[in-house]
């Protein structure tokens, strides 16, 4: 996946977090080096048109295994034909396979179309997430 530093950029821009090629390479070095995390694209006619990551974590309320989507998009020229979709059932067939116990994402609350999509997909709203800037990103 080093290789796709270009397409990640590009997509991480999408999702408004934009970052140089450079950035992305390191990025997508990161999770690679993380055995607790994954990172898929996918392509197109050769091209990365969309990308979900995933975070395998133990979460201590439940006692088990959870899968995080801690990034999915889809190129906005690829949207509507139901790659959306087939990356989040790919990310829970994943978790499923890890043993996880639940799949969960956050999304900002703008994004009320993407909210909309992951209500369709069979996810519920069941937290309110606080944050706090610590610096750096």
């Amino acid at each position: 996946m080093p290789g796709d530093a270009d397409d990640v950029a590009h997509l991480l821009a999408e999702l408004g977090y934009p970052c140089s090629t450079r950035e992305a390479a390191e990025r997508i070095h990161a999770v690679d080096a993380d055995r607790q995390q994954v990172l898929l694209l996918a392509r197109r006619d050769g091209a990365g048109c969309g990308l979900v990551g995933l975070h395998f974590l133990y979460y201590v309320p439940l006692g088990a295994l959870i899968c995080r989507i801690t990034a999915l998009v889809v190129a906005t020229e690829a949207r509507g034909g139901g790659l959306g979709r087939q990356m989040l059932d790919e990310a829970y067939r994943r978790a499923r396979s890890a043993d996880c116990v639940r799949l969960e994402l956050t999304t900002a609350l703008h994004r009320t179309e993407a909210h909309a999509f992951y209500r369709a997909c069979g996810f519920t709203e069941s937290s309110l997430r606080f944050t706090r800037a610590l610096g750096g990103a």
